[in-house]
């Protein structure tokens, strides 16, 4: 009867081990709701006001002096067509 016991316990520890050791990770899984791009910038915007600091904005360094177009050289050379005729 002890020897069953023994056997039965020994298996059980066996399994349990088993599923522990294959689930990958260990620990509490994560909501989708916490993962990805939009969490992350809720989080930025959050700390950014709780710090008191603004973020800068890409348009802010525009050069005051307006600057004019500039033609592009060497496009007066005519070029070959792009797929020759009757060559293979």
């Amino acid at each position: 009867m002890k020897q069953t016991s023994y056997v039965v316990f020994a298996g059980m520890s066996l399994t349990f081990l088993t599923v522990v050791t294959a689930c990958g990770v260990v620990g509490p899984p994560v909501a989708p709701e916490n993962v990805g791009v939009n969490p992350t910038i809720t989080r930025q915007k959050a700390q950014l006001e709780k710090t008191g600091a603004t973020q800068p904005t890409d348009n802010a360094a525009a050069p005051a002096v307006s600057i004019e177009p500039v033609e592009p050289k060497g496009q007066d050379e005519e070029l070959p067509p792009l797929r020759p005729v009757g060559t293979r």
